[in-house]
């Protein structure tokens, strides 16, 4: 069992991944509250932004539509649709702005078959296998002992690191990409530049935090692993 230093290093493990997921998610929450209430200057709607955007990238066949929930907004490949948040899609802030644009981001790298947004979409039936499997844990427990459990857990980390890695460059990508935008539309004037690089590169964090996170709970689970095997 891990009593003394181990125990004391997996919990710190698990402790530190779990700060860097609420540093990082904090730090896009105080963006977002602080610039949701500042309207850009051109009084653009986070829909009206979208629409530009996609517009003068010949993507018309591509929808804008409302979804329900606060920064649950996202571009759906399959039906060609941004979906964006009540909050981002009648909003008329610098968030909305920014947060609209990042999601037209992906939807310009799908016209323009950017490989790792393919790569990422080729791996989300195997990581969505992968993570259902993890639910049958407790079966695995009964049958083949906790270092069962523990391995399983491995794979399933292994597998959402890959998909983490293969997603960061997608969302970096999107976000300077929608930063570019917005600058040579004229939709964001100079001094409006450090809102929208605050508020992507706040989100783009996020990921990073992810993976950080789900790299020291691998290494606990390894640490625990490599114990029991001793």
């Amino acid at each position: 069992m891990f009593w003394g230093y181990d125990n004391l290093l997996t919990i710190s493990l698990m402790i530190i991944g779990v700060i860097v997921v609420l540093v990082a998610q904090a730090m896009i929450n105080k963006n977002y509250k602080k610039y949701r209430y500042i309207s850009n200057s051109k009084k653009m709607s986070g829909q009206e932004v979208a629409r530009k955007i996609l517009d003068s990238n010949g993507l018309t066949n591509v929808h804008v539509v409302e979804t329900r929930g606060e920064l649950t907004d996202h571009y759906d490949p399959s039906r060609k649709v941004v979906r964006l948040s009540t909050g981002v899609f009648n909003g008329e802030s610098v968030a909305a702005m920014s947060v609209a644009a990042h999601e037209c981001g992906h939807a310009i790298q799908d016209k323009v078959g950017y490989l790792p947004m393919r790569i990422r979409a080729f791996l989300v039936p195997f990581v969505n296998l992968v993570s259902y499997l993890g639910y049958f844990g407790l079966v695995v427990a009964i049958f083949a002992g906790m270092t069962g459990y523990i391995k399983l857990s491995i794979y399933v980390l292994l597998a959402t690191i890959l998909f983490q890695i293969v997603t960061l460059p997608v969302e970096f990508n999107a976000s300077s990409r929608a930063k570019k935008e917005l600058i040579n539309l004229g939709i964001a004037t100079k001094d409006e530049e450090k809102g929208v690089s605050n508020m992507l590169g706040a989100a783009a964090m996020t990921y990073v935090a992810g993976l950080i996170s789900n790299l020291l709970q691998l290494l606990r689970l390894i640490l625990i692993l490599n114990d029991r095997d001793n």
